[in-house]
């Protein structure tokens, strides 16, 4: 099986998406640097929008973020590097807390007590399963399978 290769140009760090096998069905993210990072991840769910955080995911390791089917064909990821200092960030704008969350809605986060924080986006193609893997900037690929 090929897997399919997204690239996304955020803070010159390289992300690999793929689908794997169908039976598993879970959302996984795969940290590939030298450091710690914190991630937390952003979908469209039946009731509406929710983000969820913070994972904490050594370097070169992978974790299930959200067992089951991929909840959107859209999942936004914010990601924060513990050891080196940085983010990996983007231009959706959802809610965030500094210790572990799950919040419902994106509208007036700084109102409703919640740190207002840029997401970039993942475009999972419908895939029921899908993995977010991250690399060091210049670094070599993970290997998607």
């Amino acid at each position: 099986m090929n897997p399919k290769v997204l690239t996304l140009p955020v803070a010159a760090a390289l992300f690999l998406a793929a689908p794997l096998r169908p039976a598993l069905a879970d959302l996984k993210f795969c940290n590939g640097t030298q450091s710690r990072v914190g991630v937390s991840i952003g979908y469209q769910s039946p009731d509406g929008w929710a983000t969820e955080g913070w994972w904490n995911i050594a370097s070169q390791a992978c974790e299930t973020l959200l067992k089951g089917a991929v909840p959107s064909r859209f999942i936004y990821v914010h990601a924060v590097d513990y050891d080196r200092g940085g983010e990996w960030a983007g231009t959706n704008f959802m809610c965030t807390a500094d210790k572990t969350f799950s919040i419902r809605g994106v509208q007036d986060c700084p109102k409703r007590g919640y740190k207002r924080t840029g997401f970039f986006e993942v475009d999972t193609g419908e895939a029921q399963e899908w993995t977010v893997r991250l690399t060091d900037p210049g670094g070599k690929e993970a290997n998607g399978r």
